[in-house]
């Protein structure tokens, strides 16, 4: 087994985060979560990460979620269970609960995304998943509940009574299925799931980066708002781009018919 539990690469604006531990199907332990953690604190900062790509490696699983080993050994141990967010967990706040990520992700999903994978993938901005994954919530059947958002965010991006079933029952869904109430963006066959994800990040590095910025932190923040308010409200990130010089080189460059040089300042 490697001596970390996270592989992380940049390259062209585009942040490449794998869990890694393919022998147990990308189980998620303290360990890996507190390196995900300093990994999404880097993300944040670098400005010049324009985009992230996450997904597991090895050929069977994008994620299984949490490592019920571990969990049974802490529990012997006396350490208590948590339940809903991160919070005094390693990790925290973890990528599930870490609501002013500003950088858009893309989950790169091929086979299982279960649990706490799955509820890895919910969190995620976009979706590009192979014919052959497989999504679910088993929590249910474990006498556990889906605490990193699953029991919050799959009544959000599904029909309720949809997502009630899935969650009650921790019945699998295939990608073809997620598609087709738009859990994914995209489902393509497994070899070209990752040209499908260069199209999606290329597109994400051409776009300006502090209006894809300001338009995720709008977007997300205004979900519950009612409309009128959401107009009204504050967004840090819509401050930062309207002041800045991308803001006037799109129009410059789109009038001198050329390619808009973006500085994110």
């Amino acid at each position: 087994m490697s001596e970390t539990r996270v592989r992380y690469e940049k390259k062209d604006h585009v942040a490449y985060v794998t869990m890694d531990r393919p022998d147990v199907l990308n189980a998620m332990d303290r360990r890996m979560h507190t390196e995900l953690a300093g990994i999404w604190d880097d993300v944040e900062a670098d400005d010049d990460v324009r985009a992230v790509v996450l997904t597991g490696a090895g050929e069977r699983a994008f994620s299984v979620g949490q490592d019920l080993k571990e969990r049974a050994r802490l529990t012997d141990s006396g350490v208590e269970a948590s339940t809903f967010g991160s919070g005094g967990q390693p990790g925290h706040p973890r990528l599930t609960d870490r609501f002013t990520l500003s950088k858009p992700v893309v989950a790169r999903v091929h086979g299982y995304a279960l649990g706490g994978g799955f509820e890895l993938v919910l969190a995620c901005d976009l979706v590009i998943a192979s014919e052959e994954a497989v999504f679910a919530l088993p929590e249910v059947r474990l006498g556990l509940i889906a605490g990193a958002g699953g029991v919050f965010r799959l009544p959000r991006q599904l029909p309720q009574k949809v997502a009630m079933g899935y969650l009650l029952t921790g019945r699998r869904m295939d990608a073809a299925t997620a598609l087709r109430h738009g859990l994914v963006n995209e489902v393509v066959p497994r070899d070209g799931l990752d040209q499908c994800v260069a199209e999606w990040t290329d597109s994400l590095v051409r776009a300006a980066p502090l209006s894809v910025r300001a338009i995720k932190e709008a977007a997300l923040r205004s979900l519950d708002l009612p409309l009128e308010e959401a107009f009204t409200a504050s967004y840090p990130w819509e401050e930062r781009r309207r002041r800045s010089a991308d803001a006037s080189e799109g129009a410059r460059a789109f009038a001198e018919k050329r390619e808009p040089i973006w500085t994110g300042r």
